[in-house]
Parts: structure tokens; C-alpha cells; sequence
């Protein structure tokens, strides 16, 4: 089962009259608020989703930065974007569906059938299809939201989980090896991570790449189908891109949520740095 849907394939589910519930999650770490963006043009009767307010929790440090919201929370911010039991939910975004991969990862986890528009609003723009502007008002949605678990490790998980899989490390290389920091308190990785930065699954033109390269790529650091993996990133969000894509290549896909800015914010807990995955290791 693929979690994407091709601009060509959505164009058509649109003609047909088929409900679709379009969410448009634009952020980055540039630029975190993406409604002006949003009101400027949109994929048409998209609702805009606010990560940092609607896809995150905020709490003390030692949470991390984007923490997984309540259920509760998650189920109000999913009625409020006109979600019903039963819709076809597709999330997308204009930077290399990063956004719309943690959207993707909350409510598919809280058994919503939803999917990530393959390329994003820079595809539908490129294949000659139109936008509109302004804001989107829906009715308010009855969408039940499940409560679960799967797929996620808390940090104690994350500290043993190489002594019986792969760790992967999503970021750029240099904020794995230590080089730089430019938003958490310590630089460096976890020991025993693994790097495998999340673009590297993204073709040129902004799509995901098919699954045989992405099997490729997985098994250069020693993950196959059999293989427990886990990732993680700097605040969990670019950590649910790469679940995406293990999980278009058939692959169980495992997230540390609160991520590099949970573990390096708690006291205690040993820090690599360098190009291997043991590092240099000192305490934190």
C-alpha cells in the first residue's frame, strides 16, 4: 500500500467528485508560519494546518521542541479542519513534503486514511493546475481520533535501541557530527546513531523517490525489511519524512518523537560526535 497520492491521481479523485479533505501544512525552520503563504495561494478548498500549534504540544524543555499533542488536542485541531470519519485525508506542502510527512504520521497513527500529495503544491503548480486565495472555511468535522502507541520510542527506547537495530540519525551531516548546533543546546548524536540524512529520499524534482532506490539507500546503512529501525531528527518532524519513506519501501517505520532536542535538553544523557555512530563520547 503506497501512503501517496500523485498530483495526477488526486487531479482526477477532484474531477470525479470524490470527497477529499486537502490539508495544507506549510512550515520550515526558516519560516515556521505558513498561513501568509497559505492566503497567497493554496491547492483550491485546502484548510491550512498549523504545525507548530495543531501538530505539536509545547512543554518544558526536556519535552522537546515539537512533542506529540494530546489525542484530545489532535481530534479538536482535526474537527476544526472539517474532518469526518471516513474522508480520504491528503496532506501536503511546498518544501519537499517534510511538513506534510508529520501530518501524515499523527493522523495515520490515530486511524485516519490519509496520504501525502507526491511532490507537493510546487507538482501541482508545475502540472498547470490552479491555486486559489484566501481562507478556507469548513464545517466542523466528527472525525474520532484513536489513541495510540505504535511506531513511536521514548527516549530510554532510543538510548538501547542499536544494541538491536538501526538508529537512524536524519539530519544533515554536520549538525550529526557535531559540528554545528543551530537550535538545541549540545551538538552531536545520539551513540550508536546511525546518519542517513531524510533529503537524500527526495528526487530533484521534490518527489519521493521510488522504492527501489529507497530500498537501496536503506540498505547502504544496513536496514532491510527485517530490520528494527527507529528515527529520529532534531525535533521529531524531518523523523516522520524519513517513516514515510521506509514505509514506501516496505519497511516498518519506528519515530523518537521529542528527538536531538529532548535528549540533548536531559541531564545525564552521553553525546557522540564525529563520523561513526560510537563517536567520541562525553556526558551531557
Amino acid at each position: 500500500m503506497t501512503h501517496l497520492v500523485s498530483v495526477s491521481d488526486l487531479s482526477e479523485l477532484l474531477a470525479a467528485g470524490v470527497p477529499v479533505r486537502l490539508l495544507d501544512v506549510r512550515w520550515r525552520l526558516d519560516r515556521p508560519e505558513g498561513r501568509p503563504d497559505y492566503l497567497e495561494g493554496h491547492l483550491p478548498g485546502a484548510v491550512y494546518v498549523d504545525l507548530d500549534r495543531e501538530l505539536s504540544a509545547h512543554g518544558r524543555p526536556e519535552e522537546g521542541r515539537h512533542p506529540v499533542p494530546p489525542i484530545e488536542a489532535l481530534e479538536r485541531a482535526a474537527r476544526r479542519w472539517g474532518l469526518r470519519d471516513g474522508d480520504v485525508v491528503v496532506a501536503y506542502d511546498d518544501v519537499k513534503s517534510i511538513a506534510a510527512a508529520r501530518a501524515w504520521w499523527l493522523l495515520g497513527r490515530a486511524g485516519v486514511d490519509v496520504r501525502v500529495l507526491d511532490g507537493g503544491l510546487r507538482a501541482w503548480v508545475a502540472a498547470g493546475h490552479p491555486l486559489e486565495s484566501g481562507d478556507v472555511a469548513v464545517p466542523k468535522g466528527d472525525a474520532h481520533l484513536t489513541d495510540t502507541t505504535a511506531g513511536v520510542i521514548d527516549i530510554d527506547e532510543a538510548a538501547a535501541f542499536p544494541e538491536a537495530g538501526v538508529l537512524l540519525d536524519v539530519r544533515a551531516p554536520e549538525r550529526y557530527r557535531g559540528d554545528v548546533e543551530p537550535l538545541d543546546p549540545i551538538a552531536g548524536h545520539i551513540p550508536g546513531a546511525v546518519n542517513l540524512p531524510t533529503l537524500v529520499h527526495v528526487a530533484p524534482d521534490g518527489t519521493l523517490r521510488d522504492p527501489d532506490e529507497l530500498r537501496a539507500a536503506f540498505a547502504e546503512v544496513g536496514i532491510t525489511a527485517d530490520t528494527p529501525v527507529a528515527a529520529y531528527c532534531g525535533s521529531g518532524i524531518t523523523a516522520a519524512h524519513t517513516a514515510l519513506a521506509l514505509e514506501e519501501a516496505g519497511i516498518a517505520a519506528r519515530v523518537f518523537p521529542g528527538s536531538w532536542s529532548e535528549w540533548s535538553n536531559t541531564r545525564g544523557r552521553p553525546v557522540a560526535r564525529g563520523i561513526l555512530p560510537a563517536g567520541d563520547v562525553a556526558s551531557g
